[in-house]
């Protein structure tokens, strides 16, 4: 962020327009005041960053305190003494400058007050999201399964580059966690991450969580707030479940993304900034676009890299592995003695179809270790709630009697509804060729089967 409004409170003309020069060259806002009452004039209309003011009391500098908490405080003057330097920081003061000024001293002490800014706003996004930050034991990605060997093959390739990319999958198949794993492996790695989840915001906040607004744009915009896309500059921005976003604001989005320049809600100055974009759906965006529910040319922009999370029935491999670490997991956490599961617990575990994926096999272990105090872990005491289940995967159960002919038809033509026509991901499923496919569905068409 930018030192975007500085006041510069001094009665000396030629000293104003040194320092006007100086801040110019880094694009920001400079108003000037000849003396304390038209500051203070200036400060019930504007939220500065930077107040500089020529003094020779402390009574400007409680003046401007009063009236503008926020603003860095920069004292000037001819007339110093270390006990009055001491005392001007212990009013509040960001720094105290010995007249005559040169660049140079302007220039190293801009940089000082640009790394404090910098340093706060970051501080206020964590303190806000602190409950959402990575922790590394928690995003411990579990890869038994070949199509996830894959997947994490791919995403340390994914990593080197600065692509947005487009991760799809079911709710709960650990979608944020290939994004940060994405940011954790690139060279923003020390930069932030960020994240929107845009099904949670209101549809009337999000232009300004996205890009952020100026005081007093809007009832209640009491101070300038930074939007995500400014907090995340030089880092990555993770926009969750961007299917959500109203239609209305997806065209500002496209800009954004184009551009990679907005601005503030009741702003008129362009930001710039450098971000990685990387965006989840659990929706079919195809369908969201056929349906003129997304505009297709920012679903492009966002889609330059796609990832396709398969569903936990899919990849039965890593089940158990998954399992075991969240019993480590949550024993640990829990502050309970380490327990283990029984083969009849890893069979009922690895038999049922967690349509609810790794969010509710960690949820159904969780609530095991809590209700019960054994160190082995039976199957009885396993408890997944079928009535809450989201979807149970189809059971393939066919009548006695039914020929394999007739039986490899049923399970291909299933097989490729569950797919949604998908002939791709349904001769993967099946374990056969696209050709074999073809063939086959080309057979049933023509009668012959």
């Amino acid at each position: 962020m930018a030192i975007e409004k500085t006041l510069i409170v001094d009665a000396e003309l030629s000293s104003c327009n040194f320092l006007r020069e100086l801040i110019r060259k880094r694009k920001g806002e400079v108003f000037i005041a000849e003396n304390d009452k038209i500051a203070l004039e200036y400060l019930d209309q504007h939220l500065f960053d930077l107040v500089i003011c020529d003094t020779k009391s402390l009574d400007t500098l409680k003046a401007v305190k009063a009236k503008s908490a926020k603003s860095l405080i920069i004292l000037t003057t001819a007339y110093a003494s270390i006990e009055s330097a001491v005392e001007a920081m212990r009013q509040g003061a960001f720094n105290y400058l010995l007249k005559p000024l040169t660049a140079e001293t302007i220039e190293t002490m801009l940089d000082k007050v640009q790394e404090h800014i910098d340093l706060i706003q970051e501080n206020n996004y964590l303190r806000e999201e602190i409950s959402t930050l990575p922790d590394r034991k928690k995003h411990l990605l579990i890869a038994e399964s070949e199509m996830m060997k894959k997947i994490m093959e791919d995403v340390s390739k994914i990593a080197k580059s600065s692509s947005s990319v487009f991760i799809s999958g079911e709710s709960g198949t650990g979608k944020e966690m290939i994004a940060h794993a994405i940011h954790a492996q690139s060279h923003r790695l020390l930069q932030p991450f960020i994240k929107v989840n845009c099904a949670a915001i209101p549809a009337t906040l999000l232009e300004s969580e996205f890009f952020g607004h100026e005081r007093g744009a809007f009832t209640g915009a009491i101070n300038k707030k930074l939007g995500r896309f400014e907090l995340a500059d030089k880092g990555t921005l993770l926009l969750d479940e961007v299917s959500e976003i109203p239609l209305e604001l997806q065209s500002k989005l496209l800009r954004a993304v184009q551009e990679m320049e907005f601005e503030r809600v009741g702003g008129i100055r362009p930001i710039q900034v450098d971000v990685r974009l990387i965006s989840t759906s659990n929706r079919s965006m195809k369908e969201a676009v056929e349906q003129k529910l997304f505009r297709e040319d920012l679903y492009y922009r966002l889609n330059v890299v796609p990832i396709h999370l398969p569903p936990l029935r899919e990849r039965k491999e890593d089940t158990l592995p998954l399992a075991e670490f969240f019993l480590r997991r949550l024993c640990e956490d829990n502050q309970k003695p380490m327990k283990r599961l029984s083969t009849s617990a890893k069979q009922k575990l690895a038999q049922y179809s967690w349509p609810g994926n790794i969010r509710e096999l960690a949820n159904v272990i969780e609530r095991t270790v809590v209700m019960n105090a054994t160190d082995v872990l039976e199957a009885h005491q396993i408890y997944i709630d079928l009535a809450c289940s989201i979807k149970e995967a189809p059971s393939y159960a066919f009548p006695i009697g039914m020929t394999l002919a007739t039986l490899e038809k049923r399970l291909i033509l299933e097989t490729l509804e569950r797919e949604k026509n998908n002939r791709t991901k349904a001769a993967q499923t099946l374990g056969i060729s696209s050709r074999t496919l073809r063939n086959k569905l080309h057979a049933y068409q023509a009668g012959q089967i």
